[in-house]
Order: structure tokens, then C-alpha cells, then sequence
């Protein structure tokens, strides 16, 4: 059915404002703050400046951050009516290991606008009103979002990694605030599905922009061109869905380097052996940059045959780790510190072996003094590999591990060499589909997972969610 300038919200607005800022640029972005008094944006904790950001109080560094982000992505754009974003620090999900960062996205999406490219097509508030030259809804703000006023600061919130303040991406000890902020933005912006990617049905029974690009790469359907049951079968197809849009395919081999390996080999290797999949560390150096190559020795601390690696190791694990790669197990510990114990021991690499099923994911965490690669495979592939291990001496296994790279493929693309989006085999709330894959490097702003390697930069030769933007009508 078609519609003449139909608008529908898909998020709840709430209802307290507080006072709004502007943050000054190209593309003029309004900050509507939220917050009641003494809270979040408004909290009177004192502080000192750090990294550039003047603020005295908890409260004014948050919105200095969160205007400083504004100005960047202002900056890039390009529209003649204010994007509005209302914004607020709230309690989000949190363990002491794992916490929601933040989230956003656009509070309303519009069709058959005047200057819409496509017909029939969903297009995210703020973009709509720059095609249109108009704010199709001046009541509502375009952007809804919310990011965790405990993290960090409670024992059950990531203790001890509070969002870090500065300004110059120097986030040691913390998470960078401002890339969180310009992540949570893209989404806003129109980095986001709104289809259901459960039940493959559109919204309203009408497809986005979205729809338009995202393309099952081994029969080459985009998402408008499927049928619900294809569709939801794409979301979770692992490395099967990639993004179709030109602007993205054209910066690809200007952003993303060779694809990192991790192959098994040897006379022990069984069914083991060949390329597995490999969620790669933020600390380290990137798989592939050079060639690691060595037998594959696990760290024994339980009777079961596990080990965590979370303290130093006896001397019978370092002298089967020396020279070698170590297998560990996850859990218990950070990664960061499995590392620095296996490679104080002497191992040349480590491979963590996952606790829960699933596909593997990327190893967070910061440490310079980290010089050995490390690898998170799944829990399928690290049992397999311990049934494998065949120990022939204390220090052989018969199971060979090379980290290197394929010099015909750049990493987090497909065989035309299109940027892969994230689809899990098992599916992901929130997640899945509205990001780009894990597995590219260097990483990007919009994958999952906010990493410690990213910059402040949203555009080539650095990142693709730009690209992505101009795909879809910015």
C-alpha cells in the first residue's frame, strides 16, 4: 500500500527535557538533555580535566565528550534542518565482567516524503528531514539515547573501567566515551535495520533503506528481493550477509587489511586441521602481521585438563608453553591477563578456547607490553582440539598452529570483496544485522563491541560507517 508522507514512531519518547546545547558544525546537531537534576548530564560530582576535556564536574565533561562527538559527526553531514538528539545517562545492563555501553536509534522513520530517492521506503527521522529540507515531526526528537551511569562505578558494573572522559582517545583503564558516543550516533543517524530480523518480516509490511543493501552473498538477493523465511535465515548465516551499497564497496580496499588464519596442521591434527574461525584480540598484534607458527600446548591446572592461565604458571606449564603456542581456557580472569601470563612464560601465541557455545567473538582489553598474537575460538573447536592433543614429549603435541595471512583477501569481506555485517549463528538482539562483522581489521566503529584500538575517525582511509551514510542517502 502506498503512503503519502507516513510517519510511525518506533521508540518511546520520554517525557522529562532538560535543558538542550548545541553543538555547532556543518550539519547542526541540538543535544536535548534529558536528565533530571543532579543526575547523569547534570550529575554535580567534582572532577578533574583529563585528555582535553575542561569540565570541573562529573555532569559538564559527559556533555563536553558528548558535544565533542556531535561536532564530529556534524561536521561529516550534510542537512539544513537541526538534528535533535535526546540523550541521558541511565542504569543499563550490567556484571562485573560485561556491561551495556549505551544505545540509540532514531525515535521515528518516514515514507513517501517529499525528495524521498526511494518509494515506499522507510527512512530514519534525521535522514529524512535532510532529503526533505524539512523536520517531518518538529515535536519529537530525531535520535533517542541512553548510555550506563553505573559503569564502572559499582562492583557488579565492569569494576574499575568507568567510560574514560578525555577527548584524545587515550582510554587506558577505561572505555573512550567519545567513541561509544559516535558509535551510538551512526546508529541514530540510520545505522540500523528496522525489519525483523527474527521473523523476516518488514516493518509495517514495508522495507527500509536498510533493506536495499543488506545482500545474501552467496545468492546475491538483497533484503527486499527475499522472502520472510530467507531473510531470517540470512541473520544468523555467519559470514553470509554482506553490505551492497557502492560508496562502502568502493572504500574497502583502501580501510581493510589482508585477512588474518589461523590454521591447524600436523601429524596429531585429525579433523582439526585446516583454517578455523578466530575471534582476534584488541591487544596484541593483529593475525597476520607476521607469521607465528608452533606446536599447540595447553596450560593444565584442573584434573579435567583445563586451565584458565590466570595466575603465573608452574614451571611444568611454562616449560610445555616455551616456544610454543598456549592453549587456555576463558573464564575467570581478563584476557588481557592470560596473555601477559603465558607470554612471561615464554609462549609465542595464545588461543583461548570459548566457555559457551556459540560463534567465537573478539577479546577485549589494553596492554602495551602484550606482543604475542592471541585468538578466542569456539567452544566446539577448542573441545575438538583438546581431544586432539597427543603428547609426544613435554613439549610437542603433534598439533601445529601458524597465525598468518591470505594474501587474496582482505579481512571481514566476501569473495567480491564486499564488507561483511554481523549475523552470528546465533542471533543477537540488538546486535545482530545493525553492525558490521567482527572480523575486519583494523576494526570499525560499528562493529558489536566498542574495541581500544579505534580512533575518532568515522571515514576512509580509517573507517567505513561514513560510506555506509552515503549509501543510504547522506
Amino acid at each position: 500500500m502506498k503512503r503519502n508522507n507516513m510517519k510511525t514512531i518506533i521508540a518511546a519518547l520520554a517525557l522529562a527535557f532538560g535543558a538542550a546545547g548545541a553543538a555547532q558544525a556543518a550539519a547542526p546537531i541540538v543535544i536535548v538533555n534529558a536528565n533530571e537534576p543532579g543526575v547523569g548530564f547534570n550529575d554535580p560530582t567534582p572532577a578533574e580535566p583529563v585528555g582535553g576535556n575542561t569540565g570541573t564536574t562529573l555532569g559538564e565533561q559527559r556533555l563536553i565528550a558528548f558535544t565533542y562527538a556531535a561536532n564530529i559527526w556534524g561536521s561529516k553531514l550534510d542537512s539544513t534542518v537541526p538534528i535533535r538528539i535526546q540523550a541521558s545517562f541511565e542504569p543499563l545492563r550490567c556484571t562485573a565482567s560485561s556491561a551495556t555501553l549505551g544505545s540509540a536509534g532514531t525515535l521515528e522513520v518516514f515514507s513517501d516524503f517529499p525528495g524521498a530517492p526511494r518509494a515506499n521506503t522507510w527512512y530514519p527521522s534525521a535522514l529524512a528531514n535532510k532529503l526533505s529540507g524539512t523536520d517531518q515531526s518538529p515535536q519529537i526528537a530525531d535520535i533517542r539515547a541512553r548510555f550506563n551511569s553505573r559503569l564502572g562505578l559499582a562492583e557488579d558494573c565492569l569494576p574499575g573501567s568507568p567510560f574514560y572522559l578525555g577527548l584524545d582517545g587515550d582510554d587506558t583503564g577505561g572505555t573512550d566515551f567519545v567513541a561509544v558516543l559516535l558509535h551510538e550516533m551512526g546508529h541514530g543517524l540510520g545505522f540500523q535495520s528496522f525489519s525483523d530480523e527474527e521473523t523476516g518480516e518488514y516493518y509495517l509490511d514495508t522495507p527500509s533503506i536498510w533493506d536495499h543493501y543488506m545482500t545474501d552473498n552467496r545468492t546475491n538477493k538483497t533484503w527486499t528481493q527475499m522472502t520472510p523465511a530467507e531473510r531470517v535465515a540470512n541473520a544468523v548465516s555467519g559470514d553470509g550477509m554482506s553490505w551492497g551499497g557502492p560508496e562502502v564497496t568502493a572504500a574497502v580496499p583502501d580501510v581493510l587489511g589482508k585477512l588474518g588464519v589461523v590454521n591447524v596442521s600436523g601429524p596429531a591434527a585429525g579433523t582439526t586441521a585446516g583454517n578455523h574461525q578466530f575471534g582476534e584480540a584488541s591487544f596484541g598484534p593483529s593475525i597476520g602481521s607476521s607469521v607465528v607458527s608452533g606446536q599447540l600446548m595447553p596450560v593444565v591446572e584442573q584434573a579435567n585438563g583445563t586451565g584458565t592461565a590466570c595466575e603465573p604458571l608452574s614451571a611444568a606449564n611454562a616449560k610445555a608453553v616455551r616456544g610454543n603456542v598456549a592453549m587456555v581456557d576463558r573464564g575467570a580472569c581478563t584476557f588481557v591477563i592470560k596473555a601477559a601470563n603465558v607470554q612471561a612464560a615464554g609462549a609465542i601465541g595464545m588461543v583461548v578456547a570459548d566457555n559457551a557455545p556459540g560463534d567465537p567473538a573478539g577479546m577485549s582489553g589494553s596492554d602495551p607490553s602484550i606482543t604475542i598474537p592471541s585468538v578466542r575460538v569456539s567452544q566446539a573447536d577448542g573441545n575438538a582440539l583438546r581431544a586432539a592433543l597427543a603428547y609426544r614429549s613435554r613439549t610437542k603435541s603433534g598439533i601445529v598452529v601458524t597465525f598468518k595471512s591470505d594474501e587474496t583477501r582482505l579481512a571481514g569481506t566476501d569473495n567480491q570483496k564486499r564488507i561483511l555485517m554481523y549475523t552470528p549463528t546465533t542471533f543477537e538482539p540488538g546486535s545482530s544485522v545493525s553492525h558490521y562483522t567482527t572480523s575486519a581489521r583494523p576494526n570499525q566503529l560499528m562493529e558489536p563491541a566498542i574495541n581500544s584500538d579505534l580512533t575518532h575517525e568515522v571515514e576512509p582511509p580509517k573507517d567505513l560507517t561514513l560510506p555506509l551514510l552515503h549509501d543510504i542517502g547522506w
